[in-house]
């Protein structure tokens, strides 16, 4: 699912970032949270990774931030709040941390996504362009 979510990554690198996620032993220093939906047989059907950040683009920069860092539902599982449940978990989490926002990314031309952010509440605080030239 991970790599349905950011295809430009190996199966493998994704595999060995969420084994260290859920070992506990993610790459930063702040807290992180993997939660995942499963179907009536046991079959995973989603995921949602949050995290902790010290800030993000339009959230108050005196608090931290719970940060929904990749939110993935499978296309047999969408629109029957399989996303919206782990949405949930995620802030849940980032609320029991003490946490006053949640923040989300999305890329620009992703308008399913950005739909599904927006159906849960979330706002569109700023749009970026990046830019890159061969030297």
């Amino acid at each position: 699912m991970a790599h349905s979510l950011w295809p430009d990554g190996a199966v493998s690198e994704h595999a060995a970032q969420f084994a260290a996620y859920i070992a506990g032993d993610g790459p930063g220093e702040l807290p992180d949270a993997i939660f995942v939906a499963e179907d009536p047989a046991g079959s995973l059907v989603g995921f949602a990774h949050a995290g902790l950040r010290s800030h993000a683009d339009g959230c108050d920069p005196s608090h931290p931030v719970g940060y929904l860092e990749g939110w993935y539902v499978a296309p047999s599982h969408r629109r029957m709040r399989v996303g919206a449940q782990l949405v949930a978990a995620a802030e849940g989490w980032a609320r029991s941390l003490g946490c006053r926002e949640m923040a989300s990314d999305t890329w620009i031309d992703s308008f399913d996504s950005q739909q599904a952010h927006q159906a849960l509440g979330y706002e569109v605080v700023d749009r970026c362009v990046h830019y890159r030239k061969n030297l």
